[in-house]
């Protein structure tokens, strides 16, 4: 029998400050959601929050969406979230993803050459410390020969944010799944669920984690939405990745794929995904009034105990 697609939560604090995310997970946890995720861009560092609501927090799964790989080396992110994971008792979920070029290369001044074998060899250094083993590693950008001794930590989940065909295959070989953003249903119908599915069939892997994020809101101005929608996530269109698979939805920018409208119309796109494949649904809530905010909650909560 499937399991029933889980809902989840993206931070959705304002400020952005600890207390403010504390007290945003607590509130997830209360509501009765199953995981809460915290983004890694340009504020507070994930991990270091997630440490702290870890210990303030006692019940919901705890993820990253996403850390990027190339600034941090494997074995100081399997340190970072072996440490982050023995805060929480075991929830954590360390998702983990390339970034763009345009941070890494003119942002950061580090190269981006070969993404697909940075993320392979970055996963043969990571994986086995997250699985609590030594590494003995050489490959081309890492070569790695350690273990590490975290007393209290065990094995956190690590999803992939994979997108492309190359990187759901080595999200299905190497581990737990892949964490999606501004992918759309049907791209996640014909596209995602089906290449990560297969290639972990092939490779005898268990079936893989498939975590969903969109932006969400109940209105009854959907047009106003669609609007705000395409404003607050312009970037998310321009980036190469992103751009990829809204071009493979056919979508004309992330206003597209937003869900957005009724109470109704919103509950049945969200739960629709489960019939895809989708294993878990992640909102990015992005309503512009306090109804709108609360309407978009109830209707999570309600997606909850369906």
């Amino acid at each position: 029998m499937t399991s029933r697609m889980k809902i989840g939560l993206f931070s959705s604090t304002i400020d952005g400050s600890l207390d403010g995310v504390v007290a945003d997970a607590a509130r997830a946890e209360r509501d009765g959601f199953s995981s809460y995720w915290v983004p890694q861009i340009f504020g507070p560092d994930a991990l270091s929050t997630l440490t702290v609501v870890g210990r303030e927090v006692p019940r919901i799964e705890l993820g990253t969406s996403v850390i990027p790989t190339y600034p941090r080396h494997p074995m100081m992110l399997a340190q970072q979230a072996l440490t982050a994971n023995a805060a929480s008792g075991g929830r954590l979920c360390l998702g983990i993803g390339l970034s763009h070029k345009v941070v890494i290369e003119d942002m950061m001044g580090m190269s981006f050459d070969k993404p697909v074998r940075h993320m392979r060899e970055y996963l043969s250094v990571l994986m086995p410390l997250i699985e609590k083993q030594n590494v003995s590693f050489s490959g081309e950008t890492y070569s790695t020969h350690a273990g590490l001794g975290i007393h209290g930590a065990s094995k956190c989940g690590v999803v992939i944010a994979a997108l492309g065909p190359q990187m759901l295959k080595l999200a299905a070989g190497m581990t737990d799944g892949t964490l999606t953003w501004c992918t759309g249903p049907e791209t996640l119908r014909t596209l995602t669920v089906p290449t990560i599915t297969e290639a972990a069939k092939q490779l005898g892997r268990p079936a893989p984690r498939v975590v969903a994020a969109l932006p969400v809101c109940v209105t009854s101005n959907v047009t106003d939405a669609k609007e705000r929608a395409a404003k607050i996530f312009a970037v998310y269109g321009q980036l190469p990745s992103y751009r990829a698979m809204l071009d493979h939805e056919g979508a004309a920018g992330p206003a597209d794929i937003a869900i957005a409208g009724s109470e109704s119309e919103v509950f049945e796109r969200i739960a629709s995904l489960e019939g895809i494949g989708v294993t878990d649904f992640a909102a990015v809530e992005f309503g512009a009034t306090p109804e709108e905010s609360a309407a978009t909650r109830a209707v999570m909560k309600k997606l909850i105990s369906r």
